[in-house]
């Protein structure tokens, strides 16, 4: 897990380290003959100086430096600045910078058994990065690899499209749905990295060419059957709004078989995709 270091400012860590070579230089200079403290005391001088030297570190605006010291982690250090730290550590930076990728256009199958091509767009950024440089060996692919296992494992859970059932989720018709059960999948996937998923939004979305002629063919039928089927239910509607409205008023007395040419007449005007010719009955001359 992340956890910060001891760090404090670098200024003043160099200007101890300058002060230090300065009394290591003056010791050198002015060793007596028989000087063996000041020989002593500037070596030791010099060896505080470059352990200082080596502890410190430039952590730059969103980035942290992550601490070892011989294979051990020691911490983190998030806040960006001119430091001393721990001094002979090796220190590794992780950018902490919003990402985003755009995965290979994958084949793969949908719910229903359709092969469809699908692609996504993910937006990431590193949460802890001790994770991200201890727990995986290369974060950048991981998530790669990773993303392109969820989406695949998305695309299966659902169809690619579903007429007439407003209940059932697609993939190209609930497109904010899917994005978010896509996103809460891959934070799952990437927790062990840590890793936080922003966002993930499918951005390409189609039938694999094999099939993408006879797909269509059949997404029109289905099409036009929903229409149909609304536009029938609505002229049934209609119908017999108009023959409850004729018989409670009065207007006209209707036997059934005059109910049902009428019926026949208005759903066929109703239904009809061209335009009906209607046909005035003037009466007989006898």
């Amino acid at each position: 897990m992340e956890k910060n270091v001891w760090k404090m400012n670098g200024f003043l860590g160099t200007l101890a380290a300058l002060l230090l070579g300065a009394a290591g230089l003056y010791f050198v200079l002015n060793i007596p003959e028989n000087g063996p403290v000041y020989l002593l005391a500037a070596a030791l001088c010099g060896l505080l100086a470059l352990l200082i030297l080596s502890s410190l570190t430039i952590v730059p605006p969103n980035s942290a430096k992550v601490l070892t010291f011989f294979g051990t982690y020691v911490g983190v250090i998030r806040d960006q600045g001119f430091w001393v730290t721990v001094p002979l550590t090796l220190k590794k930076n992780v950018s902490l910078r919003v990402s985003n990728f755009t995965s290979e256009k994958l084949k793969v199958n949908d719910l229903q058994g359709n092969p469809i091509q699908i692609a996504a767009v993910v937006v990431y950024k590193v949460s802890d990065s001790a994770k991200a440089i201890f727990d995986v060996e290369d974060y950048g692919r991981f998530v790669h690899i990773q993303s392109e296992t969820g989406i695949r494992h998305i695309a299966s859970q659902y169809p690619y499209d579903v007429h007439g059932d407003e209940e059932t989720m697609s993939l190209r018709q609930h497109s904010d749905e899917i994005a978010e059960q896509l996103a809460n999948d891959l934070q799952k996937r990437l927790n062990v990295a840590g890793v936080q998923v922003l966002e993930a939004r499918i951005m390409h979305l189609a039938y694999s060419s094999e099939i993408a002629s006879a797909m269509l063919q059949r997404q029109q039928a289905q099409a036009v059957l929903s229409a149909r089927k609304v536009i029938v239910d609505g002229a049934v509607g209609l119908v017999k709004s108009a023959i409850e409205q004729l018989s409670e008023e009065g207007v006209v007395d209707l036997d059934e078989e005059k109910k049902a040419q009428m019926v026949n007449n208005l759903l066929v005007a109703l239904v009809s995709e061209k335009g009906s010719q209607p046909i005035i009955n003037a009466g007989t001359i006898h």
